[in-house]
């Protein structure tokens, strides 16, 4: 749990010193750059720059600070030392906490942005106040912020651990194989149907390992380690480019280090060099 952090939903009246926000220009995030150094703005409102909110909205206290997430205009022009970057390539220079409120912030300006209507009646839905949620006026449907569960696992042989490549991958980057939990199904069913349509293989000691939210866009990534327990590697076409089992002394460019891939990677190759 981050106890630097205390979420809350409705904002102070009034601000009595300058608060961060998290503003979005499409998925790019607004940040400070002052000479070599990067950080999230402190200010009153995003107006003190002269740039308009479509819509903010309250996050809660970090290290005793209020926060906001906030959407501004697409292509907005960066003003003031100000700068937009993509929220992927901040993680070495935000550090984790910093990171993964942002996170928070993109999914909840996603959200509120994708949820101004109801999707049962069309009608302009209004916030709950007491809860983070919208409601409709006319038909009652009400939506919260909703993530998608998806299961991520480490599959182990031994000395070796299987690494594929998607079609989508960075050029050069492998990982460990992933999929979106389905209607129905617990985490471990997903993690056993998700490797055997990408991978066709068979699992035995399934163990839950951690998870991590994942605001790219709206997921909860639920990560497993497993053992190797029998079959060959059949890729599907649609899913993998290539599947390999690789050993610590032959290992491809990996995951970035923020991600629970990398941890689950990082965690297997700790243990193969103290075993061995």
């Amino acid at each position: 749990m981050n106890k630097s952090f205390l979420p809350a939903i409705n904002p102070p009246s009034h601000l009595e010193t300058p608060a961060w926000w998290f503003a979005f220009s499409g998925d790019l995030l607004m940040v400070n750059v002052k000479g070599k150094s990067t950080s999230i703005p402190l200010l009153r409102s995003p107006q003190e720059l002269g740039l308009q909110c479509i819509r903010s909205q309250y996050l809660g206290l970090f290290h005793g600070r209020h926060c906001f997430s906030a959407e501004l205009q697409e292509r907005t022009k960066p003003v003031q030392n100000m700068a937009f970057e993509n929220l992927r390539g901040l993680y070495p220079i935000l550090g984790d906490e910093l990171f993964v409120l942002a996170g928070r912030a993109k999914q909840i300006m996603e959200w509120d942005r994708n949820h101004q209507f109801c999707g049962r009646c069309g009608v302009q839905t209004m916030s709950h106040g007491r809860d983070r949620s919208r409601i409709c006026p006319r038909c009652g449907l009400e939506n919260f912020p909703r993530l998608a569960p998806a299961i991520i696992v480490l599959i182990a042989r031994g000395q070796e651990l299987l690494l594929s490549r998607s079609p989508h991958f960075p050029t050069g980057i492998y990982s460990i194989l992933a999929g979106f939990v389905e209607p129905g199904e617990t985490l471990e069913e997903a993690v056993e149907r998700e490797v055997m349509e990408e991978v066709g293989l068979n699992l035995s000691n399934v163990q839950y390992f951690a998870s991590q939210p994942w605001p790219f866009p709206h997921s909860l990534m639920i990560g497993f380690r497993a053992d190797y327990a029998g079959g060959e590697i059949r890729k599907d076409p649609n899913e993998i480019e290539d599947a390999r089992w690789f050993r610590r002394t032959n290992l491809p460019l990996l995951p970035p280090v923020m991600s629970i891939a990398r941890r689950l990677i990082d965690g297997f190759l700790k243990e193969t060099t103290t075993s061995s």
